[in-house]
C-alpha cells in the first residue's frame, strides 16, 4: 500500500550544539551518517547536521512550529518567510520494481529504511547548507568592490578592514570543505549500493558539486582580489614607512647642521 512522507530542511538561524537541541526538544540524538544525529519516533524522524541544519520527516505543521518555538526562532509558524529551508515529498511504493527513484519533484522509495530516510535528510540538508553559504557570498560579493575602491588610497584602517574580509572568505571556504562534507562520500555508502545509489542520485538532482564548484570558484576569484589588493596595500605602506625614515635621517641631518652652525 503507498503512503507518502514529508520531509522539511530547515537552516537555524542561530548556532546550536547538539546537547542543546537535546535538551530544547527533549530527545537524544543518534549517531547517523558522518556528521548527522538523528531521533525516531515511531515513524517521524529528527535529523541534524553539524552544519546547523534540522530536517523534520514525517512531523505535523504544527509540530514543526512548536519545535522552532522550542528553540527560540523568531516567527517560528512562519518558518518560510524568515529562513532557508527546503522540502520534499518523500512516497513509499512497495511496488517499485528498484529501490528508489529520485525526481525534482519527489522521491520514491520502495521501502522507509532508516537509513535511506536519513541519507535523504543529510543530502538535503546539505543542499540547504549550500545554499546558505551561496547566499552569504552573494552579500560578500557586493562589499567586495567596496572594499576594492579603498585601495585607491592608503590607511592602515583601511588595510585591516582587508584583512579581516580575507579571513572571513576562509572562514567559508573552511565550513564548505569540512562542514558540508561535499567532496566526501559518507564511509557507510562504500558496503551498500542501493544506499550509494540513493545518495548519487539524490546528490546529482539536487546538483551539489555544480553548485559548490560555481561558489567555490566565486571564492577563488573574491580571495584573488582581495590578495591583490592586499599587495597593493602592502606596497604603499612599504613606501609609507620608506618616506618616514627619509624624513627622519632629513630631520637628523637638519638637527646636526643646526648643532655644527651654533658652535
Amino acid at each position: 500500500m503507498s503512503s507518502s512522507f514529508s520531509l522539511v530542511s530547515i537552516s537555524l538561524p542561530t548556532p546550536f550544539a547538539k546537547h542543546e537541541i537535546e535538551t530544547l526538544l527533549d530527545c537524544s540524538l543518534k549517531k547517523g551518517i558522518e556528521k548527522a544525529f538523528y531521533w525516531q519516533y515511531r515513524e517521524t524522524f529528527l535529523v541534524y547536521t553539524q552544519f546547523n541544519v534540522l530536517t523534520f520527516i514525517n512531523w505535523e505543521k504544527e509540530s514543526i512550529y512548536k519545535a522552532l518555538m522550542k528553540l527560540g526562532l523568531k516567527h517560528a509558524d512562519t518558518f518560510e518567510q524568515h529562513t532557508i529551508f527546503q522540502d520534499y515529498p518523500i512516497l513509499i511504493e512497495p511496488d517499485l520494481d528498484v529501490t528508489c527513484k529520485v525526481s525534482n519533484e519527489q522521491i520514491i522509495l520502495k521501502e522507509p529504511l532508516s537509513l535511506y530516510l536519513i541519507i535523504i535528510a543529510l543530502v538535503v540538508s546539505q543542499s540547504v547548507g549550500l545554499e546558505k553559504y551561496e547566499q552569504d557570498l552573494n552579500v560578500h560579493f557586493d562589499k567586495s568592490q567596496q572594499l576594492l575602491d579603498l585601495t585607491q588610497s592608503y590607511a592602515l584602517l583601511k588595510r585591516s578592514k582587508l584583512i579581516e574580509f580575507a579571513r572571513t572568505l576562509m572562514n567559508i571556504q573552511h565550513g564548505m570543505v569540512s562542514d558540508l562534507l561535499l567532496l566526501d562520500k559518507p564511509n557507510i555508502l562504500w558496503d551498500n549500493e542501493e544506499a550509494e545509489k540513493l545518495y548519487n542520485r539524490l546528490s546529482s538532482t539536487l546538483e551539489l558539486k555544480d553548485r559548490f564548484e560555481i561558489v567555490e570558484h566565486k571564492l577563488t576569484h573574491l580571495k584573488e582580489d582581495i590578495s591583490m589588493s592586499l599587495d597593493l596595500f602592502n606596497q604603499k605602506h612599504s613606501e609609507f614607512l620608506e618616506w618616514i625614515i627619509i624624513g627622519l635621517i632629513g630631520f637628523e641631518i637638519v638637527m646636526g647642521l643646526i648643532e655644527f652652525f651654533k658652535h
